[in-house]
């Protein structure tokens, strides 16, 4: 039995849905029609069920669930060749699934959603972890968890590789319980939200400031109202001398948290913009 599929939805749709009716392959292909317009997006469906069906009777065999994904990490990153694209990390099509799907390249999490919507549709409940760092995918065997790494072939990881892993973001090695609640699976809207995320650190960092507009405001469509990405939005705006939507975002982002460290800075920047000081305070 493969997980259910639905027509890629649209932004106002997309945004309605809970997290557990969020589909996360359509999902991922509207981000990628955001820039590749005349994107079709059953072909890239196909493909991925194309990849599952290959699987379904080797799978269907293995008795054991870290023997099924041995199985489908072989496939993926073996035989059919995807892999992370250590030379150019920022290049922004890893984040665009068709891309990845295309080129057999990606980051992390776009790597990670291959490998999970391939593994679901085998029914194999293989979940995200929006780890420190680097996005994992996990499975849960045997009253644990095999942890995996997508961006270097599907390779497991032990306990002690994700404690260093985690060292330089938390500032100390976390013992079980915080590492337990790292691993926890990340939802949808999540995985989502962090693609963008992405997205809007690439091009900001290229002064694309159009699309790192739109990254942000995707964001906000998937979580209204969610600070960071008004930050990110109305900064943008800000480059763009799009003044009135960077007042409007920047002010409610100072009400949200009116003592972020960079409030002072933001506030300063609507002045020079041209921006009312009095009404940010």
């Amino acid at each position: 039995m493969g997980i259910d599929r639905m027509p890629m939805p649209d932004w106002t749709a997309l945004a309605a849905l809970d997290d557990e009716s969020l589909p996360l392959l359509p999902a991922a292909l509207l981000i990628a029609r955001d820039e590749y317009p005349d994107l079709d997006p059953a072909p890239y469906e196909a493909l991925v069920q194309a990849h599952a069906d290959h699987l379904r009777e080797e799978v269907a065999a293995i008795g054991q669930p870290p023997l099924k994904m041995a199985a489908i990490n072989r496939h993926l990153f073996e035989e059919v060749g995807y892999s992370g694209n250590h030379d150019e990390y920022y290049d922004p099509r890893n984040s665009y699934l068709n891309q990845v799907l295309d080129r057999r390249l990606g980051n992390p999490i776009s790597l990670a959603m291959v490998q999970m919507e391939v593994a679901r549709r085998l029914d194999i409940p293989l979940d995200g972890v929006s780890f420190p760092g680097h996005f994992l995918v996990r499975l849960p065997v045997d009253g644990g968890l095999l942890v995996m790494d997508p961006f270097n072939g599907g390779r497991p990881l032990a306990v002690e590789e994700l404690r260093e892993r985690a060292k330089p973001h938390l500032g100390q090695a976390p013992d079980d319980s915080v590492l337990l609640q790292i691993l926890s699976p990340a939802p949808a809207r999540a995985i989502l939200v962090r693609v963008l995320r992405n997205l809007h650190g690439v091009y900001a960092e290229k002064n694309e400031w159009d699309r790192a507009a739109r990254s942000a405001d995707r964001v906000l469509r998937l979580m209204p109202g969610q600070s960071e990405a008004l930050r990110d939005r109305g900064l943008a705006y800000l480059e763009l001398d799009h003044l009135r939507g960077a007042r409007q975002d920047l002010a409610r982002y100072l009400e949200l948290v009116p003592d972020a460290a960079d409030a002072e800075a933001i506030r300063d920047r609507l002045v020079d913009a041209g921006g009312m000081r009095a009404s940010l305070h």
